[in-house]
């Protein structure tokens, strides 16, 4: 195997145990009362940057696995917000090229509008299969407090992993270029 498929297959074993980390966070009983605020979605978070900086890091399969996972572990409808954050990272993946030459403020506009628009999706969904989607008060601190935790959750995968935009001249492991 060469260097670049084992870098490729790094980062995706990588991006696995970040997942795991997450929901271990995200499971522990720090307060046993009721929260009265949302925390963010700092998985989502990751799997969009991820997703827009190098697609190749986190394939379809993988993404549907650990939110399909994290689904189960987190006691939410099995499938419902996968599929939509699967969708959403793939039509993210889609606009990676464009977004190479964008500022980092339209990629945060792009994350922000395709975050309300899952979330939107969700609820609706909720509600049309009488399913009880939380308050929309809580949804909506958690979508908020996404937004302002992306630029943090790109500078780690950025400064912390080295996942980066890759450059309009960079090729793939079998010379195309990106």
């Amino acid at each position: 195997m060469d260097s670049g498929a084992l870098q490729i297959w790094g980062m995706r074993l990588l991006f696995v145990l970040l997942t795991m980390l997450i929901l271990f966070f995200h499971l522990l009983p720090l307060n046993p009362a009721p929260s009265q605020w949302a925390g963010p979605d700092v998985l989502v978070a990751m799997v969009f940057a991820w997703a827009v900086r190098r697609p190749e890091y986190v394939p379809i399969l993988l993404v549907a696995g650990v939110m399909l996972l994290a689904d189960m572990m987190l006691q939410r409808p099995p499938g419902l917000w996968s599929v939509l954050v699967v969708c959403a990272a793939e039509w993210l993946k889609s606009r990676e090229r464009r977004q190479r030459e964008t500022t980092f403020f339209l990629e945060w506009l792009t994350f922000a509008g395709t975050l309300i628009v899952i979330t939107i999706l969700y609820r609706t969904v909720m509600v049309v299969l009488i399913l009880a989607p939380g308050t929309l008060v809580l949804s909506l601190v958690q979508v908020l407090m996404t937004i302002a935790i992306y630029p943090a959750a790109v500078g780690v995968s950025f400064f912390l992993f080295g996942v980066r935009k890759s450059a309009p001249g960079d090729m793939d492991r079998l010379g195309r270029t990106l």
